[in-house]
Parts: structure tokens; C-alpha cells; sequence
């Protein structure tokens, strides 16, 4: 009896986690969205980068961290994969034309919630 409770109390530890359909396309969106930002930079860690360089980099650590069932949601992404240095802690960067740079997790929410808005 005491082994079937201490299953019942692992099973949430054990469960596989991935994002919803409705959350995946956000997080495609997402990605996509830092692709085509022509217009715009990434900083990471002191260095600028051109938006397909970020994009790159940023999938890679959403693979990573789907792989590791760590990515349920958008803000699970943005926070994991495209807010900051994960060797740093320091915060990414984005620079759109001659405006100044913004923290690159505040410049992706503000899409999310642009994108939320049109596609309910």
C-alpha cells in the first residue's frame, strides 16, 4: 500500500509536458517574429547579432528545453529560451531601428499580446 501512494504522489513528477497546439503555434509565432524583425538586433551577452543569428540561437534553447519537458506555455518560452543568458543571467537586448534597446522578454510579450488580441 505504501509503494501505490508513493507512485501516486511521483506521477505529477513524471509527467511528460509539452505546449498546447494553441501554445505551440504562439511559440512558432514567436520564433518566427524575431526572423523577421530585418530591422532590428539582438544583443547577447555585450555582443550585437543580426535577427536570424537570434532566431537561431533562441530555437536552439527551445529545443533544448522542449526536450527536457520544460516548455508548457509562450511565457515558458520567452522566459527559458529568449529573455536572457542562461551562462550570464544577463538580460538579451533588442535594438529596432534608431529606437533604444529593450529587454528582449518585454519586446516579445508585447507581441504576444499583440498576437493574442487578433487571434483570440
Amino acid at each position: 500500500m505504501r509503494s501505490v501512494a508513493i507512485l501516486l504522489l511521483a506521477l505529477p513528477l513524471l509527467a511528460h509536458v509539452e505546449p498546447t497546439p494553441r501554445a505551440q503555434g504562439e511559440i512558432d509565432h514567436l520564433i518566427g517574429y524575431i526572423a523577421a524583425a530585418s530591422d532590428c538586433r539582438f544583443n547577447r551577452n555585450g555582443s550585437w547579432h543580426d535577427m536570424a543569428e537570434a532566431r537561431g540561437h533562441v530555437a536552439m534553447k527551445y529545443e533544448y528545453l522542449r526536450d527536457r519537458d520544460k516548455v508548457a506555455t509562450a511565457e515558458d518560452f520567452i522566459d527559458g529560451a529568449a529573455s536572457r543568458s542562461s551562462l550570464s543571467g544577463k538580460d538579451y537586448l533588442v535594438q529596432c531601428g534608431a529606437s533604444p534597446a529593450v529587454p528582449a522578454g518585454n519586446w516579445l510579450r508585447a507581441e504576444l499580446a499583440r498576437w493574442r488580441a487578433a487571434h483570440g
